[in-house]
């Protein structure tokens, strides 16, 4: 069983020039460090750093004989700073950007002594966070694997993220119910048909009976303050900040492969909005790649459609010649 480690970060400068404590922690799975090429793996909104074992979010692909297979690799997590899950929250949150946990990770990885990754991967902001690690450390990994996602924050996620954050400030129960709402985006209509059908019980709808099981589900285990800065976070995704630096020119800088992991039935990020940053990622680079999941579950697949992640991603992590000892 993997514990919770801590790194102190002091007097971290933000983006806004607000300086933080932070209180990074984290779990390694497998290989002790130094030992194994390293996987360094970030997690969605509600996530954390248990990506396997008991409690594990994404059981189904890490761990011995799976995909990212614990016996061959070190496989890190951070948990980012003001999730909860170590009990360490951000009031100021909105003094904090996602490019502000970019640069915290790498920092904490400097403190580890890692200076090179097999692969940084992650999914929904796990993946925005993947974009913009390889944005300001365009040498940091060999392969960059950005799930469900973007290197932006769309026009409807803008929207999303603030219908969330009228929920979180003005609901009586606002964990519960902005995450009814969230269910709605992480899902799809025909996901919802399939699964309920307009079926009933004892006159109450099954789908909304699910919408109330899951918000109360959050409620119990998730911070409000957790949520709010989560939900922040996923509003500042942006690698070019604001229109600053030509998104083709931060492309042509990194060196290692891109993996663009898209859902064709995503209504968060969506699979036209990944397809048009890979065309336009093409003109400048040539080791990016895309993929798809093909899935009616939307923006939740990367979470249900672990068979076809497996396929996805086989070829970069069952390469016998895995060429990077990272230390």
């Amino acid at each position: 069983m993997s514990k919770l480690k801590k790194l102190n970060i002091i007097n971290y400068i933000s983006e806004n020039k607000t300086t933080f404590n932070i209180e990074l922690t984290y779990e390694i799975f497998g290989k002790p460090i130094g030992e194994a090429p390293i996987v360094l793996v970030n997690h969605a909104l509600t996530g954390n750093s248990r990506i396997t074992g008991l409690g594990g979010w994404w059981n189904s692909i890490i761990g011995k004989d799976k995909l990212i297979d614990t016996v061959d690799f070190t496989v890190i997590a951070f948990n980012f700073p003001g999730n909860g899950y170590d009990g360490f929250l951000i009031r100021n949150y909105e003094d904090l950007i996602l490019r502000d946990i970019a640069k915290i990770f790498i920092i904490g990885l400097k403190k580890l002594n890692i200076n090179k990754l097999f692969a940084v991967i992650g999914g929904s902001i796990g993946g925005g966070l993947v974009w913009e690690m390889a944005a300001i450390s365009p040498d940091l990994a060999e392969n960059y694997i950005p799930i469900a996602s973007d290197w932006k924050s769309s026009d409807w996620l803008l929207a999303n993220t603030r219908l969330q954050k009228q929920i979180l400030n003005n609901s009586s129960q606002p964990v519960h119910d902005a995450r009814m709402h969230a269910m709605l985006c992480y899902r799809s209509p025909l996901s919802f048909q399939k699964k309920f059908g307009r079926s009933k019980d004892s006159d109450v709808f099954n789908v909304e009976s699910w919408l109330l099981h899951h918000g109360k589900k959050l409620q119990q285990r998730f911070q409000l303050q957790a949520y709010k800065l989560m939900n922040h976070l996923l509003s500042t995704i942006d690698i070019t900040r604001g229109g600053k630096v030509k998104f083709e020119d931060i492309i042509s800088k990194i060196s290692g492969n891109i993996f663009i992991v898209s859902v064709d039935s995503d209504l968060f990020f969506t699979d036209y909005q990944n397809r048009e940053t890979f065309y336009k990622a093409c003109r400048t680079k040539e080791n990016i790649f895309f993929k798809t999941i093909k899935s009616v579950h939307g923006h939740d697949a990367f979470l249900i459609e672990f068979d076809q992640l497996k396929i996805l991603l086989s070829e970069i992590f069952t390469k016998k010649h895995i060429s990077l000892l990272s230390n």
